[in-house]
């Protein structure tokens, strides 16, 4: 699905990104159909076969495209400069070309860090005599901290997920006798009815013993009267991502130990939360989480790290984990998603996206965290 970036939004981060390679030495960042080709150009398409490049250096910007591409990215981006190959060509023909314009034979270029080998291996055959590097040590400083569109946008989807848990945990005990499959299906219909724009991850439904593997998603399983479930989505708002986890009992009486695990991951959840404001190390909010498991009992049973950076991409630093110094900064988005994962039982993750902002920081999420139906 294809999300609009602001041209002056698009033209204000190529300006930073250009001014960034004046200020580190490098001739060029080289991006093919990606979060940051959307970022920094405002394009978005998925990988494919064909070259499809964009090029950065400190003095301009321009497309390397198939010739069929040239109408689309004119409407969707503010870049003007499309150099265009034709099926039949060798598109290493006109890198080389491009290369010899911007002056790129012997520089140092940063690729994409996703791009495919394939592309890779085309520019180092093209530029044989230049050094590469990642295209993350320009870009995700850059991407780290939001601007006010990106937050709207962010905003948005998270109101949209908001509306649907608060409309799935109000089925109740109709939810029980439908498989996790057919609950899926059910939160993705009502994610587009609430306005989203398709999914922004595999909608996760655990019941009951699938709960306790954090990284199931949905199944045939039969949810039963009595059976947590895990429920973890998010709708896109804007091309940005909304993410959201809430642990529910949809009817009956839920296994002993159940209602101490959800609040000690409750408890977790909001501590971790309360520490995030700027300067803060990201490594410290996942500290707070793990401590207050840890004196609960159950720091054995919280398997992953507390959270994670979310833009463009679900996943993208800060990374809320241990050995992470990095200290938080006003436009930060990331998850804060403790759990308690007991094998063959059940499992407990509770989940909000947050904002640090100047002074402390804002909650994104605010459905109800209880397990109770409503």
């Amino acid at each position: 699905m294809t999300t609009h970036q602001s041209d002056d939004a698009v033209r204000h981060r190529l300006e930073r990104a250009r001014e960034t390679l004046i200020e580190r030495g490098i001739d060029a960042l080289v991006c093919f159909p990606s979060s940051n080709m959307h970022y920094l150009a405002g394009f978005e398409e998925e990988p494919m076969e064909r070259h499809l490049f964009l090029f950065v250096t400190p003095d301009t910007q321009l497309f390397v495209a198939p010739e069929m591409y040239d109408d689309q990215i004119g409407d969707e981006s503010p870049v003007d400069d499309i150099r265009t190959w034709s099926d039949g060509d060798d598109p290493t023909a006109l890198l080389e070309s491009v290369g010899n314009d911007l002056g790129l034979a012997g520089g140092r270029l940063l690729v994409d860090d996703r791009m495919w080998a394939l592309f890779t291996q085309d520019l180092r055959g093209t530029f044989p005599e230049a050094s590469f590097g990642l295209a993350s040590e320009v870009l995700e400083d850059l991407r780290l901290c939001k601007d006010e569109a990106e937050l709207e946008a962010l905003r948005e989807a998270a109101s949209i997920s908001d509306t649907v848990s608060e409309e799935i945990r109000a089925l109740g005990e109709t939810a029980v006798g439908m498989t996790e499959d057919e609950l899926a299906a059910e939160i993705e219909d009502r994610l587009a009815d609430a306005g989203g724009e398709g999914v922004s991850f595999e909608t996760v439904v655990g019941s009951g013993p699938n709960g306790a593997r954090p990284h199931h998603r949905s199944g045939d399983r039969t949810i039963e009267s009595g059976d947590p479930v895990v429920l973890d989505f998010g709708t896109r708002a804007g091309g940005y991502p909304g993410d959201q986890t809430r642990t529910v009992v949809f009817d009956g009486e839920p296994p002993a130990e159940f209602d101490t695990v959800h609040d000690a991951v409750l408890e977790a959840h909001n501590a971790a939360i309360e520490a995030v404001e700027p300067g803060v190390p990201a490594e410290e909010i996942d500290r707070v989480a793990r401590e207050v498991l840890e004196d609960r009992g159950y720091g054995e049973q919280f398997l992953h790290r507390t959270g994670h950076g979310v833009g463009l991409d679900v996943h993208e630093p800060p990374y809320i984990t241990a050995g992470n110094d990095r200290e938080l900064e006003p436009g930060m988005v990331f998850s804060v998603e403790p759990g308690v994962y007991l094998e063959g039982e059940f499992g407990v993750r509770i989940e909000d996206l947050v904002i640090v902002t100047e002074d402390g920081h804002e909650r994104l999420n605010d459905s109800p965290r209880t397990w109770q139906p409503l």
